[in-house]
């Protein structure tokens, strides 16, 4: 697709109706299922965190950006994911948590991202996180900046690979939750993206697809 077509878009995408769950629920593992039926979200109390789902040109084309995250003690060590992270008390808002964790990770500053709107927050049971997703686009064909500290890579795909029905498989793996499942998964290129930001590009894709 390229690029003035995603714009055009826009006024659509603000107005969609977001499907939420029943969107997320077609890249959940049948586990994390299980624990949200029984949970109780204000008993857990979870922290607060904000990523930015940013589209932008590359050779006309639109592309969105993940991250490959380094290596740590953490449940959430080498995945892929969105740029993004926890709020901070300085942060305004979740929006802001979402623009300030951007520029730090991958070097895109606020001032180059015009946020279209806040897609359905995600809760990630093994590390007790609410995670509001935003969508977001930057004009410029950008150039990434990753902070060596916590990015170990970046991926970037144009949107015709990312509304593929055929890149959704089921991956046998480890996880929080088992230590051999079948994961509903997004294979881009040679990476698995799943849980958490499988079920926000599941949503993302959902929408994209009602109002291309």
């Amino acid at each position: 697709m390229d690029f003035q077509t995603f714009l055009d878009c826009i006024p659509k995408l603000e107005r969609e109706i977001l499907l939420g769950e029943a969107a997320h629920v077609l890249m959940t593992p049948p586990e994390r299922a299980d624990i949200m039926k029984t949970l109780d979200i204000e008993k857990a109390n979870p922290r607060k965190a904000a990523v930015m789902m940013l589209f932008y040109p590359r050779n006309e084309k639109t592309n969105i950006i993940l991250i490959l995250r380094n290596s740590y003690k953490g449940v959430h060590s080498s995945q892929i994911a969105f740029p993004g992270g926890k709020v901070e008390e300085s942060d305004d808002s979740l929006m802001h948590t979402a623009l300030r964790e951007t520029h730090e990770e991958i070097g895109i500053a606020p001032e180059q991202i015009t946020v279209i709107r806040p897609f359905s927050e995600v809760y990630i049971p093994p590390s007790n996180f609410m995670v509001s997703p935003f969508l977001g686009y930057s004009n410029d064909t950008l150039i990434f900046k990753p902070d060596p500290s916590e990015v170990a890579g970046i991926i970037e795909f144009p949107i015709e690979n990312f509304l593929d029905d055929t890149i959704v498989v089921n991956r046998m793996m480890e996880t929080a939750y088992s230590k051999s499942i079948a994961v509903p998964s997004f294979k881009i290129y040679d990476h698995y993206v799943w849980g958490a930001t499988a079920m926000m590009l599941s949503e993302l894709k959902e929408t994209l697809k009602n109002v291309l």
